[in-house]
């Protein structure tokens, strides 16, 4: 993200004292994109696939995004750019990521017993193993993409050599 939103948005005159009013803290989708840096149509289709879920609408049914928002978005471009992962696969860690964070909630929860906790340990270790399993399916992938890579280069190589 270029920037964060407390920086895009001031409750206020630029340069007034004050914090942040909880409304002026949302941003309208074209702000949103500015400051994530990509396109209106990009966040709109994100929503479409359920990715991301703008935090609040205006009564006029204006999208309006919130930090956090922002920040899911901002994984779904590293997952992309980092990972190489299509949104499919995106949605799918996404779903596991939000799965582990409510269970975290649930582990700390004082009403929470030991064999609840132990069930809650065992879903969120098969959820890290199934994540782990997509992440090695794509260094696989990217290793036999590097391997071919590979193999043209030293093609090329003994071609030059070959040369009078």
């Amino acid at each position: 993200m270029s920037g964060n939103l407390a920086d895009a948005v001031r409750d206020g005159p630029p340069g007034a004292p004050g914090t942040l009013a909880a409304e002026a803290r949302l941003l309208s989708i074209g702000a949103a994109a500015a400051v994530l840096g990509i396109s209106e149509r990009a966040l709109r289709y994100y929503q479409q696939l359920g990715l991301v879920t703008p935090c609040a609408r205006t009564p006029g049914g204006m999208r309006r995004y919130s930090e956090e928002d922002l920040e899911r978005v901002t994984r779904i471009r590293e997952l992309q750019s980092l990972l190489g992962l299509n949104l499919d696969e995106i949605a799918v860690v996404l779903r596991h990521e939000d799965r582990v964070a409510e269970i975290r909630q649930s582990f700390r929860d004082e009403r929470t017993g030991a064999p609840e906790r132990a069930e809650l340990l065992s879903e969120a270790l098969e959820l890290n193993e199934n994540l782990r399993a997509t992440v090695e399916a794509k260094r696989a992938a990217l290793d036999k993409f590097l391997a071919d890579i590979d193999a043209r280069a030293e093609k090329i190589r003994a071609a030059l050599e070959a040369l009078p």
